[in-house]
């Protein structure tokens, strides 16, 4: 049976067409999504008012909140659990401003759907800190100065570090093509360059 087909599913198309309206819901859940939540777990697939129960893993903690179809991971972070370090820039995944980790992999969250994620772990730039102390790669883009305004750092920063989970040691040309999907708009490439090789370093010596 086709996306089109099932109810219980949410296909690109339904998504494109606008399916439900408004943003749902908030990180603490009110009464009413509690309860929804209880009629999806006897249920299995029991939505309320259109919205349907996700359950992910977001930096390391299980999350379970009701979403309307249409929203993107990148809603979900910034405006139902207030990751805001997830930046929205161009909303059409071009720029990667919106960089987050998924499974490891380095995704645009604007251009993904928050159903997408589901049973899924997703890590944003808040999620490789340890309590009050910055991740290498953080802490190099701090000290080689790998920033101008900041707003596009967090998707920099997290494309740095899905490239380092692929190449522990890479070469400048390695990190010229694995960071090339994230646009800085001060053009402060050579510095990006030269925290994301510094942050490698780091994390080898450490």
């Amino acid at each position: 049976m086709s996306n089109e087909e099932n109810g219980n599913n949410i296909s690109r198309r339904k998504f494109i067409k606008g399916v439900g309206v408004g943003i749902a819901g908030s990180c603490v859940l009110p009464s009413l999504e509690q309860s929804a939540i209880a009629q999806a777990k006897e249920g299995g697939d029991a939505v309320h008012g259109g919205k349907e129960l996700l359950s992910l893993t977001v930096n390391g903690k299980p999350v379970r909140v009701l979403v309307e179809p249409r929203m993107t991971l990148a809603e979900l972070l910034r405006e139902k659990l207030q990751l805001t370090g997830t930046k929205i820039v161009c909303n059409q995944g071009a720029c990667g401003g919106c960089t987050v980790l998924l499974d490891g992999h380095a995704v645009y969250s604007c251009h993904m759907l928050a159903l997408d994620a589901a049973e899924r772990e997703v890590t944003t730039i808040e999620g490789l800190m340890t309590g009050e102390e910055l991740h290498p790669i953080q802490q190099a883009f701090v000290d080689k100065d790998g920033y101008q305004c900041g707003f596009c750092t967090p998707g920099q920063v997290m494309a740095a570090q899905a490239l380092l989970l692929r190449h522990p040691r890479p070469t400048r040309e390695q990190v010229l093509e694995g960071m090339s999907g994230n646009i800085c708009r001060c053009a402060a490439y050579p510095k990006i360059l030269e925290s994301a090789l510094a942050a490698a370093e780091k994390i080898r010596k450490s």
